[in-house]
């Protein structure tokens, strides 16, 4: 179920969702949905039902199923008759309706008729809320069980309702072969027996940090994909809302915050990062006016709200650095010390190779680029096979003048970039760098 076009808010008010260019139609049914405002309720509605319906019936595909026949009897009814009073009610009583009489019906779920009967007969007093069945569910496509490939493939299907078709597309790979990862994933999460409830308080941490990187990772497959498309702004606007809805369900948890702000100020840039040929602009060439300004005021609000619970994580640190880069009002107005500093904060809270290449950078752009190759030497070898190490390291050659040192950096750095759209940019800047 995509989302109805145009912008939107995201679950918590703070984070913009942008959802221009997309169709109103729904894609879990085959019939249009032509009012933007039924668009919008199948939107706000899809993740939650399918989450409470499978809390309720332990199965994904059954719960699908109710879910997809529920939306495809609203697009007919709904546009004769008007929205109901309560949407989410309504979907949810045709869904059960549907449910017991498949498993009435079909061989597939015969056996479990009197399940299926008595889990969605259940008092409703007796349930929890079905944000809990949301929050539940996120913690289940995200449970460390699962490899990540399998976490963002269940996160993007069923948390935020992508269709495989669409899933397929996004990581470059056939309908087919995505259908067999979701089947593998949902093997594993029945052989693995993966909770699908909320951690108690002194396991929160933890599992929080493993939904985190899923959003995170799909925010990055959005914001510097791979191959294909450098940049992909549906997989950038999906981790946004889910990084809002995990603010609206843990309120409490700063780092939720963290990530929510620091999805917000870096996707502000966006709109600056190609130029009108779809090529790379770097940011030192961006044109700030073009960045989002309500993104970046979402960022500081989000930050700021982080902050305010007084326990600092590694996503408020990135987040505070994101923000130091959209405070500046151009590129040598950057304040790379204090960048430095942070990054050197985040280094202790959270040590990788990756870190201390962006502490390097931030180095050599207050420093001086010898104290930048300085900071670059001990990760070396880790980072051999990453092609934004050799970047760097090819551009602060060149500020040195080592032409020949920086040309070979410069060299394997093409060689191990994937998107042709980054490798002509490199090329680029190889031979203004060295000529």
């Amino acid at each position: 179920m995509r989302r109805s076009r145009g912008p939107r808010r995201s679950p918590t008010s703070t984070t913009a969702r942008s959802r221009s260019g997309r169709s109103s139609t729904c894609r879990r049914c085959s019939s249009s949905v032509p009012h933007p405002e039924v668009a919008e309720v199948f939107g706000a509605q899809w993740p939650r039902l399918v989450a409470t319906l499978r809390a309720d019936l332990g199965d994904f595909d059954l719960a699908e199923d109710a879910a997809q026949h529920a939306f495809a009897v609203a697009s007919e009814r709904w546009h004769a008759d008007g929205l109901p009073g309560a949407p989410g009610a309504w979907l949810l009583t045709v869904a059960r309706r549907w449910a017991i009489d498949q498993a009435r019906r079909d061989v597939r779920w015969a056996r479990r008729e009197d399940d299926v009967r008595a889990a969605l007969e259940l008092p409703q007093r007796d349930r929890g809320p079905i944000s809990d069945d949301l929050l539940a569910m996120i913690f289940g496509c995200c449970h460390r069980a699962l490899d990540e490939s399998a976490r963002v493939a269940l996160t993007l299907r069923y948390v935020v309702g992508l269709p495989t078709a669409s899933l397929a597309r996004s990581f470059l790979v056939s309908e087919a072969t995505m259908a067999k990862r979701l089947v593998r994933a949902k093997k594993k999460i029945a052989a693995s027996r993966v909770p699908f409830e909320v951690p108690d308080r002194d396991l929160l941490a933890d599992s929080l940090d493993d939904v985190l990187k899923v959003v995170y990772v799909i925010y990055t497959q959005g914001h510097a994909a791979p191959t294909g498309e450098l940049v992909r702004g549906d997989l950038c606007d999906e981790a946004r809302w889910l990084a809002g809805t995990l603010c609206d369900l843990l309120p409490e948890e700063p780092e939720a915050w963290g990530l929510a702000s620091l999805l917000a100020y870096t996707d502000a840039r966006r709109p600056a990062r190609l130029d009108a040929d779809g090529e790379v602009v770097l940011l030192r060439d961006q044109d700030r006016s073009r960045w989002d300004a309500e993104a970046i005021a979402a960022g500081r609000r989000l930050l700021a709200r982080a902050l305010a619970l007084r326990r600092v994580g590694p996503y408020q640190l990135q987040a505070a650095i994101a923000g130091a880069h959209a405070s500046a009002p151009t590129f040598d107005d950057t304040d790379w010390r204090t960048i430095r500093r942070l990054y050197a904060v985040l280094a202790r809270l959270e040590p990788s190779p990756i870190v201390s290449l962006n502490e390097a950078v931030a180095a050599a752009l207050s420093e001086g680029p010898e104290s930048g190759l300085a900071l670059l030497s001990p990760i070396a070898e880790e980072l051999d096979g990453y092609h934004y190490f050799h970047l760097a390291r090819a551009d602060m050659l060149a500020a040195t003048g080592e032409r020949g040192a920086a040309r070979a950096a410069f060299d394997r750095a093409l060689a191990l970039c994937e998107n042709e759209t980054e490798r002509r940019t490199i090329a680029r800047v190889a031979a203004e760098r060295t000529p």
